[in-house]
């Protein structure tokens, strides 16, 4: 743990001093491939950084912040788009607004924010997740995909939050959610454009949906181009979630991960224009059995292709174990200085 602290430390001030050459010398030049190819080198380190950890949780992290989430707006600040434009007011804004998966609440008063008792549940829920792997060979597997899904979910919640007291602390600015409660959506677009994960459809929007859609629709109809436009994004989604996975696993994609988000890729696609050609104003299924029927395509389609790969090289047992190990040793420190 000492060895993966130093190098999440230096990782970190590598990343900073990168990132601040990005707000002081390549904002001077013009956007376009000229501005590209000076953030080249900083996104070449940010796709090796993850490299450096043997931890899920540090190797996790850094791969989802800096070689996706960074590198992303990255390219799109390069062309004056994404959420780096327009420029933040101040260096510090700039980097958290380029490491983290956040961007400032435009309308905090009309914001629903949940009350707070309802993240302490989910904590303490995660808590006693962590418990359950030890009673593993006494589930079934349906109940070993929902622990699975659940652990998933609520580990990405307890992070998200972790990083808006940080940036708060730090800016003093509060930050709009980075989901919606997606156990609530009653479609596929509702999970995947409102409720799930927001800031990543907020950047694959302008880096993918939007430029192929423009480059379709000069020879396409338009709700031939919506398709592809829509069809792209999610494939680039599994490009890079299997990107993720190999980070964690070390292992050879095997494809389950990008054909799991090209099958709901298609399947939101086909659910949009169901919507719009045929029910729209004649028939509403009921909002409780359109969100089982949601939530249940995306919990069964995860345990089909999502989760195998992710399973068969014990990284979620090995995330658990971490959780309870780190639980420990920040109990050790804090005693160690009491």
């Amino acid at each position: 743990m000492e060895q993966e602290l130093k190098n999440f430390i230096k990782v970190w001030v590598s990343a900073i001093i990168s990132i601040s050459y990005c707000y002081y010398l390549s904002t001077r030049i013009k956007p376009g491939v000229l501005r590209l190819l000076s953030l080249l080198p900083v996104c070449v380190l940010f796709l090796v950084a993850p490299l450096f950890f043997s931890t899920i949780h540090f190797c996790g992290s850094i791969a989802f912040f800096l070689t996706w989430l960074a590198n992303f707006k990255l390219i799109l600040f390069a062309f004056d788009q994404g959420p780096l434009f327009p420029l933040p007011t101040n260096i510090s804004r700039f980097i958290c607004f380029t490491c983290f998966p956040i961007k400032s609440q435009q309308n905090p008063k009309s914001q629903n924010q949940l009350p707070k008792w309802v993240f302490a549940i989910k904590l303490a829920i995660f808590a006693m997740l962590l418990h359950v792997y030890d009673y593993k060979q006494h589930l079934s597997p349906m109940v070993l995909l929902v622990v699975y899904s659940l652990h998933i979910y609520l580990e990405l919640e307890v992070l998200f939050m972790l990083v808006k007291v940080l940036v708060f602390i730090t800016l003093g600015c509060d930050l709009e959610p980075q989901s919606n409660e997606p156990y609530l959506s009653t479609s596929l677009q509702d999970f995947w454009g409102r409720r799930w994960n927001l800031m990543v459809p907020a950047i694959l929007r302008p880096a993918v949906f939007v430029p192929v859609r423009r480059i379709t629709e000069r020879k396409m109809s338009s709700d031939l181009s919506l398709f592809c436009g829509m069809f792209a994004t999610f494939l680039v989604s599994g490009a890079v979630h299997e990107l993720l996975f190999y980070y964690v696993t070390l292992e050879v994609p095997t494809g389950e991960v990008t054909w799991f988000f090209v099958l709901h890729g298609v399947c939101t696609a086909v659910e949009v224009a169901v919507k719009k050609r045929t029910f729209v104003g004649r028939w509403r299924m009921s909002p409780m059995v359109s969100r089982l029927l949601t939530v249940g395509f995306v919990v069964v389609t995860g345990g089909w292709l999502f989760l195998p790969p992710l399973i068969r090289s014990g990284m979620i047992e090995r995330l658990a174990n971490e959780a309870l190990f780190s639980v420990d040793f920040f109990k050790r420190m804090f005693f160690a200085f009491v």
